[in-house]
């Protein structure tokens, strides 16, 4: 007689997946406001507003490259409140600051809370699923992020159209992240094996390693995704004429994510990871392809849906992979692996993106985009499929 399956949506878990919605909420309330924040406010061009933003994407790097090390050598939950806490109190910070530079520091330093918390949010999601559902959990986890962009952006844009004050939107973000810190706060984790303090300290331990060529692919895709979501608001708006489209933009992108989600969480609970990252790299890179190709409101809307559903597919595919090439010792390691390459592909695409721009135009920044996530995709083809499947663990 089959056993009945352990229940996926236990207390714990949907806690951890709630905060995690509310760490991304209040993330994504600002970051398509940003760019015209910047703009409007301190008169910023297009080369300054790239490296005032890529400074977070630096901070968030450096946070993860230790934040997996930290997450498996000390209390997971003691970890993710003191950085969860330290992300919330920041908000502040973007109130106060009353020039360029002093929110340029703000911004970059807020990478860091932001870089831990969200390591030790996802690892904390992993321990508190059952084994029998963790690839599934891992999946559907996802979601919450997908549901936090979809909803965000259009609340942001929403205020910002209508009462043109960004601090509104600063108190709320704040909130927001009290209200996920709070939740975070009641889930309860089991005592665990922490990683000796004598085990030699090597680079594996802040670097899955050999998740090399995965990572390398991602950077690829991260980098097209920090071209276009970062200057898509700035665009619509002086190239389309589509005043206030990025919320509909973000909707249509999320809608794609939450749909692709819960379709190829079949073939992840199946075991077919591969089979779910192929799938979301070829979409995906259709997607970029739509946006470059056509400069209207039918490229712009419909590469957001396009491009949802092909990461829906890829990335929480990609996390599922770093997972299963490492070590059960290793699962903080994993989750700061995956979220470090995407940095620094975002980043880069943030500052690279805002030079090109600047200097010549939206059409090569983005052509740009899509010829960088072409190298991913090949990449992905002629060799990481293949290194997956030979060296997974599980």
């Amino acid at each position: 007689m089959p056993q009945p399956q352990e229940k996926l949506w236990n207390a714990n878990y949907t806690k951890v997946w709630v905060a995690n919605f509310m760490i991304f909420f209040s993330f994504m309330l600002l970051t398509p406001l940003l760019p015209i924040y910047l703009s409007e406010q301190f008169g910023a061009d297009k080369d300054t507003i790239g490296t005032v933003l890529f400074g977070y994407a630096v901070m968030a790097l450096v946070a993860r490259l230790f934040s997996g090390y930290v997450v498996d050598s000390f209390p997971r939950k003691m970890v993710l409140l003191i950085s969860f806490t330290l992300f919330t109190l920041f908000f502040v910070g973007y109130v106060a600051a009353g020039s360029l530079m002093l929110f340029a520091v703000v911004r970059t330093t807020h990478g860091l809370p932001f870089g831990f918390t969200t390591v030790a949010n996802s690892t904390v999601a992993i321990d508190v699923l059952p084994s029998s559902r963790r690839t599934e959990g891992i999946g559907l986890y996802g979601l919450s992020n997908n549901l936090a962009s979809a909803i965000s952006p259009s609340v942001a844009i929403w205020i910002y159209t209508t009462t043109h004050n960004f601090d509104i939107i600063f108190w709320l973000a704040m909130a927001v992240a009290t209200i996920g810190l709070i939740i975070d706060a009641t889930v309860k984790t089991k005592p665990r094996p922490l990683v000796k303090e004598k085990q030699k300290i090597s680079l594996d331990r802040f670097f899955l390693l050999k998740g090399w060529s995965e990572a390398l692919t991602m950077v690829c895709f991260a980098f097209s995704y920090g071209v276009m979501s970062t200057y898509v608001a700035i665009y619509g708006k002086e190239r389309l004429g589509i005043e206030g489209g990025s919320g509909t933009f973000f909707l249509l992108l999320s809608l794609g994510l939450i749909l692709s989600r819960l379709q190829g969480n079949k073939a992840l609970r199946q075991g077919r990871i591969a089979y779910n990252a192929s799938v979301g790299v070829c979409i995906s890179l259709c997607g970029y392809l739509l946006f470059a190709a056509l400069p209207n409101a039918v490229g712009y809307y419909g590469a957001a849906l396009v491009i949802g559903l092909g990461n829906g597919h890829m990335y929480p595919a990609y996390q599922n992979m770093f997972v299963n090439l490492a070590e059960h010792n290793q699962r903080g390691t994993a989750n700061s692996s995956i979220l470090v390459a995407w940095d620094v592909g975002v980043g880069l695409g943030i500052l690279l993106g805002g030079i090109l721009t600047e200097h010549y135009g939206y059409a090569v920044a983005f052509w740009s985009a899509w010829a960088v996530n072409l190298a991913g995709f090949l990449g992905f083809w002629f060799y990481v499929k293949s290194h997956f499947l030979r060296n997974r663990l599980r």
